[in-house]
């Protein structure tokens, strides 16, 4: 009975330690998306205790050249037409809380709209990102992997 409790015991332990969530850090580094189109990398990063993506790559952000950079021409801030779509932060003020990042904004330069944003580490290397207008239920959610 000993032996058995001991296990059980021991069980516990070792499903708790694996069951822990990632800290909330985790999610700074290149991430590219694996089912979307158009095609998306972003860099996340932390600024004052919140977290960012800046724009690295879309499938969609080049001329029919394939070589040119498409402005930022549908933004509603008519400054803000003039820049490069590359290198923007379109993904702002995640916060972290109970193991999922919420309460952020997307901002989609190749429609010129602004959605709300939430997104969920799986493990270390995978993320389920959802960005919607009103409630989550109203939204598409975007798998995304680490490069490394």
């Amino acid at each position: 009975m000993k032996n058995l409790l001991f296990t059980v015991v021991m069980l516990l332990v070792t499903v708790t330690t694996f069951a822990q969530k990632l800290s909330a850090d985790k999610i700074i580094g290149v991430w590219e998306s694996v089912d979307s189109d158009p095609k998306l990398k972003f860099e996340f990063y932390k600024s004052d205790g919140k977290y960012f993506g800046k724009l690295l790559y879309a499938s969609n952000m080049y001329e029919a050249d394939g070589k040119t950079i498409k402005k930022d021409d549908k933004n509603p801030d008519k400054s803000l037409r003039g820049r490069s779509r590359y290198g923007i932060t379109n993904i702002t003020d995640l916060t972290y809380q109970d193991g999922e990042y919420t309460g952020g904004n997307l901002y989609n330069p190749a429609e010129g709209s602004n959605y709300r944003v939430k997104a969920k580490l799986k493990n270390g290397d995978e993320m389920d990102f959802r960005g919607y207008v009103g409630i989550s239920l109203l939204g598409k959610t975007m798998k995304f992997k680490r490069v490394k």
